[in-house]
C-alpha cells in the first residue's frame, strides 16, 4: 500500500500559530507533501491566508485602537458573525496584524509564538513552498481553500477572475502543477474546471450543503450518484473523516463506509479531513486520559483512516502523520 499524502493543515497547526511561516516550515520539516492555505480577500483584492475572514481569533488585530471602529457583526453563508473582518482593510494594513493563536486553551503551547508573524499572502506560502523545494530536492506542493466565494462576490470582490490570475502569475494552472484547489461550494469549481487544468477538490461536511447550492446536501454527494457528478469536474473528494469512519452514539468508530470504494469508482482521490491529536478531535477508543487537550493515540487512528484506502490526509501534527503512516 502506497502512504497516503500528508498535507499539513494550515501548517504544523498543531504546534505552531496556524498559517504562519513557522508552521509551514514545521511542517515541510517534518516531511509534508503539501502544506495548505485557506484563501480569503482584503479590501483591495489581495489573497490573504487566514482560517477565515473573520481574524478577531487569529490576530491581534483587537488590540489596535485604530481598527476598534471596524468591530461589526456580518452575516456569513447565512451564520451571523461579529468580528473584524479581511474585506474592510487593505493588505497593507492587514500587514500590520500579527498572528495569534485560534485554540489557546487546547494549544497553550502555540500561545508563545503569539505576536511574532504576520498575515501572509497566497504568493508569499507558494514562495515557502518552492524555497522549500529547492532546499529538500522534495516537490512541496501547496492545497489553497478559497473560502465564502460566494459571498465575496456578493461584495464585489470576485474570487475566481482573481484566482485565475494569480494562478497563471505563478504558473499553476497545469495539470501537473503542485497544486490542489479546494473548496466546500460547487460551482466555483466547476468554473475552474473550464478554465485551469490544475486538479480540483471537492470538500464536503458531515451536515448541510454547499453554500451556493441550496438545492443539494452534502449526504446527495457522497452518494455513487453525486461522486460521479463531482467527478465531471474534480479530480478529489474531501470529505470530514466522520464520512470515511463513522462513530456511533458514544464515540466510538463503527468500521469504514462505502465512501473511499465508491469515490475510487467514480475516479477519484480521496483526502479526508482534519486529524488531530488531542483528545477532543479523536474517536473514544483512541483517547488517552480524561483532559480533552491531552494527546491520545493518534497514530493508532491515523493508521485506522489509512487502511480506509485514502489517498491523503490533513493534519495539524503533520510529524505524527508521516512517522504513523510510514
Amino acid at each position: 500500500m502506497t502512504r497516503p499524502l500528508v498535507i499539513a493543515h494550515r501548517g504544523a497547526s498543531g504546534e505552531r500559530p496556524e498559517h504562519t511561516r513557522a508552521a509551514y516550515d514545521l511542517a515541510i520539516e517534518q516531511g509534508a507533501e503539501v502544506i495548505e492555505p485557506d484563501l480569503v480577500m482584503s479590501s483591495d483584492g489581495a489573497f490573504v491566508v487566514r482560517h477565515e475572514n473573520e481574524i478577531g481569533g487569529t490576530t491581534d488585530v483587537a488590540a489596535h485602537p485604530a481598527f476598534a471602529a471596524r468591530l461589526t457583526t456580518k452575516i456569513i453563508d447565512g451564520v451571523a458573525v461579529t468580528g473584524w473582518f479581511t474585506e474592510d482593510f487593505t493588505l497593507a494594513e492587514l500587514k500590520t496584524l500579527r498572528a495569534r493563536e485560534r485554540l489557546p486553551l487546547l494549544r497553550p503551547g502555540n500561545v508563545a509564538f503569539d505576536g511574532r508573524e504576520p498575515i501572509l499572502t497566497f504568493d508569499e506560502v507558494v514562495a515557502i513552498a518552492r524555497e522549500a523545494s529547492a532546499r529538500t530536492g522534495r516537490v512541496i506542493a501547496v492545497a489553497p481553500e478559497l473560502k465564502h466565494p460566494s459571498y465575496f462576490a456578493a461584495i464585489d470582490l470576485p474570487m475566481e477572475d482573481a484566482f485565475v490570475a494569480e494562478l497563471e502569475r505563478l504558473g499553476l494552472t497545469g495539470a501537473d502543477a503542485p497544486i490542489l484547489i479546494q473548496c466546500f461550494e460547487v460551482g466555483p469549481l466547476q468554473r475552474l474546471s473550464r478554465r485551469i487544468d490544475a486538479p480540483l477538490v471537492q470538500l464536503i461536511e458531515t451536515t448541510g450543503g454547499p453554500a451556493d447550492r441550496p438545492d443539494l446536501t452534502y449526504a446527495d454527494m457522497v452518494t455513487p450518484r453525486g461522486l460521479a457528478e463531482i467527478a465531471a469536474y474534480a479530480r478529489w473528494v474531501a470529505p470530514a473523516a466522520t464520512l470515511v469512519l463513522p462513530r456511533d452514539a458514544e464515540g466510538r468508530t463503527t468500521g469504514a463506509s462505502a465512501l473511499v470504494p465508491d469515490a475510487h469508482a467514480a475516479g477519484l482521490k480521496v483526502v479526508v479531513w482534519t486529524l488531530r491529536a488531542e483528545n477532543v478531535f479523536l474517536p473514544l477508543e483512541y483517547r488517552r486520559g480524561e483532559a480533552e487537550a491531552e494527546h491520545g493515540d493518534f497514530s493508532a487512528y491515523a493508521r485506522a483512516v489509512r487502511d480506509a484506502e485514502v489517498d491523503a490526509v490533513f493534519s495539524d501534527f503533520p510529524g505524527l502523520a508521516v512517522e504513523a503512516l510510514r
